[in-house]
């Protein structure tokens, strides 16, 4: 089992210095807009991730006149205590650790302490570009092989690179094409491994979440979930040969793992253009309670779940089907905020669930 019993928080966003023992399964953070609901998600995240979920830039995260921020979490991992830290120094760099022995490479932390998050803005998810939809499921599969995070990391440097030096052909008017395909041998290996996990990985994820919305939903809708990849036409390399002449035009790499894509169809139209934002909000949930499911499987025991605000927009039939699932059906510790805190407290009072309350 994996648990966070306190962690604490110096000059993290609004937080000066304070400490929370999370004494049950459940916790429940109420308090109104701007007292920090949120901030207190983003550092178990933090301690999860090596990194904020909801800000690119470390610095972002620094309480405002102050420099640097330290979080410290206890957590027990198959009943072993673990004290992990994360300090963002004066200077800029971060640091972490377990049980005071730091990482070389942060990537290595990845997994250590699966968490799934459920927040307002992952509405993208659904409705934007396909590019929220990769990081949603290469961070899945990141914290279920380290060897996936590897190619992934290895595989983004080279497209860089590679872009860079389409770039330059169109800048100088001088083409190195011997450069191009010492770049291309390098993108290929990473870029089929990518593919080839993200393949077998669908096979299984995608019908069980378009299971799942349907049991949120409480009716069958003819909703389909598909992967997309060029990879699934033609060979890496034989795509990038193709490619070529059009990717000096646009000086970029237009082919290849990077625009891989999950297609969402309601009948024979896009999701994101019909669906209400109930069918939104209950299609995202039926994702990350699948890659909870997922991660459950894999690690051996449920992963660390944060629920930011998400009861609202959200009818009561459909908060009580999600309650259920994430407070009932599932054994790991779950964290949910919420403005109204007498709301918060009736849904889990129905459920006949111990849980903690923490008002801030």
């Amino acid at each position: 089992m994996l648990s966070l019993p306190s962690i604490s928080l110096l000059q993290f966003k609004n937080y000066t210095n304070r400490s929370f023992d999370f004494k049950e399964r459940i916790i429940g953070i109420c308090g109104n807009n701007g007292a920090g609901k949120t901030n207190l998600l983003d550092a178990v995240h933090y301690l999860c991730f090596t990194k904020s979920y909801f800000s690119r830039l470390d610095g972002n995260n620094v309480q405002q006149g102050k420099s640097g921020f330290r979080l410290e979490g206890h957590f027990l991992l198959q009943d072993k205590p673990e004290k992990t830290i994360c300090i963002l120094r004066e200077t800029g760099k971060k640091e972490f650790s377990v049980n005071d022995q730091p990482y070389d490479k942060f990537s290595q932390h990845i997994g250590r302490y699966p968490c799934v998050v459920i927040a307002p803005d992952d509405a993208v998810l659904i409705t934007g570009g396909s590019e929220e939809r990769r990081k949603f499921f290469d961070s899945l599969l990141s914290q279920l092989d380290a060897d996936y995070l590897q190619h992934l990391i290895v595989y983004t440097k080279v497209l860089q690179q590679r872009n860079s030096l389409l770039k330059s052909f169109a800048e100088t008017t001088v083409k190195d094409f011997s450069l191009l395909e010492v770049l291309d041998e390098q993108l290929i290996k990473p870029g089929e491994y990518i593919f080839n996990k993200r393949k077998e990985f669908f096979v299984s994820f995608l019908p069980q979440a378009k299971h799942l919305y349907s049991e949120i939903a409480m009716q069958p809708e003819d909703v389909t979930l598909l992967y997309e990849s060029q990879l699934l036409q033609s060979s890496f390399a034989e795509l990038l040969k193709a490619t070529r002449q059009k990717d000096c035009y646009a000086q970029r790499t237009t082919a290849g793992i990077h625009r891989d894509d999950i297609e969402i169809s309601l009948g024979n139209q896009l999701f994101r253009n019909i669906a209400s934002q109930g069918q939104r909000k209950s299609l995202l949930f039926a994702l990350k309670l699948a890659e909870m499911e997922v991660l459950r499987k894999e690690k051996g025991f449920p992963p660390l779940l944060l629920l930011d605000d998400v009861f609202e927009k959200l009818d009561e039939s459909r908060i009580n089907n999600l309650l259920q699932k994430v407070c009932v059906e599932n054994e790991g510790q779950v964290f949910i905020t919420d403005t109204n805190e007498e709301r918060l407290k009736q849904h889990l009072d129905a459920l006949s669930v111990q849980y903690q309350l923490i008002g801030l």
